[in-house]
């Protein structure tokens, strides 16, 4: 087993903090409007824990495709990320399907990684203003 790239840890780290914060955020929205229940929690951590997977998986097929020649690369990304989009319909229809699992939790935590990645570039904006603290 390769050693996983300190880029990928980080990234991976960066979009479980965000991704954990958001869920937070969702969870004490159902409690403050009164629909919380163990299914919203359930949901949420599926497919929360189902996107912080999916993105982590990504990294280590681009961690090992950088190594290859760019047809072989090719290959590698498509099918991963083809499995990767099986991964997550399954999810979904988990969600959707099964009645232990609130639907929209079970659907929205999957978004919450283009969320990370698209406020990522505020954050590197104030760490390069404040120096790097």
């Amino acid at each position: 087993m390769k050693k996983i790239d300190p880029a990928v840890k980080r990234e991976t780290i960066y979009v479980t903090s965000c991704v954990v914060i958001l869920s937070l955020i969702m969870q004490a929205v159902f409690l403050i409007i009164g629909k919380w229940d163990y299914t919203v929690l359930l949901g949420n951590l599926l497919s929360g824990g189902v996107a912080v997977l999916n993105f982590f998986l990504m990294g280590l097929t681009v961690q090992s495709a950088v190594e290859l020649e760019e047809k072989e690369a090719r290959n590698r990304m498509k099918t991963s990320m083809s499995l990767r989009m099986v991964l997550l319909v399954i999810t979904a229809a988990l969600g959707v399907g099964l009645p232990c699992f609130s639907i929209i939790t079970s659907l929205v935590p999957l978004f919450f990684v283009r969320i990370a990645v698209a406020v990522r570039p505020l954050f590197n904006k104030y760490i390069e203003a404040d120096g790097g603290k």
